[in-house]
């Protein structure tokens, strides 16, 4: 929930050449109130538009939601579901996850699955336990041709705006889980095809580390996206 949308549209037309790319996939996920200024804005640019949430129903009366079939009328081609803000504030589960992500895909939009665990399930030893269950609802009822539209997102919620970030070895680790997991349900033609990113106080200084190791294959940028050296994010190489 930052940026008006004046605001918004200033910060884009100021750095949109910065942050645009051929190389890799930007996808700038805004707040509803701003996704027709920035998708102007944006318009002759390689940088794509995403929502922040959506709801699993496509009308209905759910005032002040926004559904699936709005947003893909609206041109908008990615969603994030399930971030960790979105389950311990406003009482997102697993199910609700797994709503959303087959409404998303029924429209076209390409849902940004937000799965990762607490500092003290972390502390308990239980990642994997938590990381593989929550996996496991998100894609339930989805075809292998499904899952090679989905985009995972491992975000640790104890390093989500703290500043603390997991080490190569633990974000490598998690999402090398994530690409087992969906190995063994779908097959590892549809794993190859998934893309895992990190999330969790990625910056200009760590991406490029966090991006070359071999499991991750991007991040899920916060508070650095909304400043001028998220350019160094982009072309981290």
């Amino acid at each position: 929930m930052n940026k008006i949308p004046s605001e918004a549209k200033d910060f884009v037309h100021e750095n949109k050449e910065k942050f645009d790319s051929s190389k890799v996939d930007v996808v700038l996920c805004v707040p509803d109130v701003s996704l027709n200024t920035v998708m102007g804005e944006l318009e002759g640019t390689h940088i794509k538009v995403g929502a922040q949430n959506m709801h699993y129903m496509d009308n209905g009366a759910y005032t002040g939601e926004i559904s699936g079939k709005m947003l893909a009328d609206m041109g908008v081609k990615y969603v994030i579901i399930g971030h960790s803000e979105r389950r311990e504030r406003f009482g997102e589960t697993d199910t609700t996850v797994n709503l959303k992500t087959l409404k998303a895909l029924q429209h076209g939009i390409t849902p940004i699955i937000c799965i990762g665990e607490s500092q003290r399930q972390r502390k308990e030893g239980r990642t994997q336990e938590v990381l593989r269950k929550q996996l496991a609802f998100a894609l339930d009822e989805l075809t292998p041709e499904d899952v090679t539209e989905v985009i995972i997102a491992y975000e640790p919620i104890w390093a989500i705006g703290t500043g603390e970030v997991a080490t190569d070895e633990q974000a490598e680790e998690a999402c090398a889980l994530i690409r087992e997991q969906i190995t063994r349900r779908f097959g590892q033609d549809a794993a190859y095809k998934v893309r895992v990113l990190y999330g969790g106080s990625v910056d200009d200084k760590n991406a490029k580390v966090l991006f070359n190791m071999p499991n991750i294959d991007g991040g899920l940028v916060g508070g650095a996206s909304l400043k001028p050296s998220f350019e160094q994010v982009v072309h981290f190489e």
